[in-house]
């Protein structure tokens, strides 16, 4: 019997065929991605990240050890691009939750990533790194009006840049945020800084017995319920093939060790 015909056989199953002692077997796509030194990053840091242990507002402490991280990573030749959040000031959910309009709340919570972005900008411009912010919702004042190819060239040109107000469109989050930015700017890859090590199978703080994952699928994520991004953001990363390395934004260098290609965090891929 032909091959072809053993295919269309019902009694026959070549996909676990075994030729010379070697086993055929089709098996799952996954594959283990290797980690690379990137060229081009976009960092995602939370805005409770600011807060510290205060849980509120901005604080100047871990502010400057931040900026010390990317001062480190930008100096190495690595281009940066970030997105910042606003929950430590203001989390528009939260406040549509307690009878605010959704849209009003989520206008608030972009003023407040802009006050997150202003000040890691003077954080790092003290440390004699050129930064640029953006705005997605125009305040000439304060920061340039989000236009692509000019962040571009700020980025060629070894400037930070910092893009604030989200979207400037409610209902997206500023993990969205970060997932559109990084594909606009052609990142290699979205640095999400969390206060964990990576992505667990359920919170450590509450779970001492839960272990890390080294790497998942975008599907992975999305099927497990894992808390890492919004799904809106997940499937945006997985239709362009974008990878999200998970890390700790608290331990010192990891920043710059993500970058380098060491295998720290969680790795999502494809």
């Amino acid at each position: 019997m032909s091959w072809v015909k053993a295919w269309k056989s019902p009694r026959k199953k070549p996909n676990t065929k075994k030729a010379r002692g070697l086993d055929l077997t089709v098996k799952a796509p996954f594959f283990i991605m290797k980690r690379e030194h990137y060229k081009r990053v976009l960092l995602k840091i939370s805005g409770e990240a600011l807060a510290g242990e205060q849980g509120f507002g901005i604080d100047t402490d871990v502010l400057d050890g931040i900026a010390n991280e990317i001062q480190a990573i930008q100096k190495s030749g690595i281009e940066v691009a970030i997105v910042v959040g606003g929950g430590n000031i203001f989390r528009g959910v939260k406040g549509a939750t307690r009878g605010m309009d959704r849209a009003t709340a989520d206008y608030m919570g972009m003023l407040a990533t802009v006050l997150n972005c202003l000040a890691l900008q003077d954080a790092l411009e003290r440390k004699g790194v050129f930064t640029r912010v953006q705005s997605a919702i125009e305040m000439r004042a304060l920061a340039e009006p989000y236009i692509r190819r000019k962040a571009v060239r700020h980025l060629e040109k070894g400037r930070v840049v910092i893009f604030a107000a989200g979207v400037g469109s409610p209902y997206f989050t500023t993990d969205t945020t970060a997932a559109l930015r990084a594909m606009e700017m052609n990142c290699q890859v979205l640095l999400k800084a969390t206060s964990v090590d990576g992505i667990y199978t359920a919170d450590p703080k509450l779970h001492p017995e839960a272990t890390r994952f080294e790497q998942l699928t975008y599907m992975d994520v999305l099927q497990k319920g894992l808390k890492v991004m919004d799904s809106t953001a997940i499937s945006l990363c997985m239709d362009n093939k974008l990878p999200i390395i998970v890390f700790n934004l608290r331990a010192k260098g990891s920043m710059e060790k993500v970058t380098q290609g060491q295998t720290i965090g969680t790795l999502v891929h494809i």
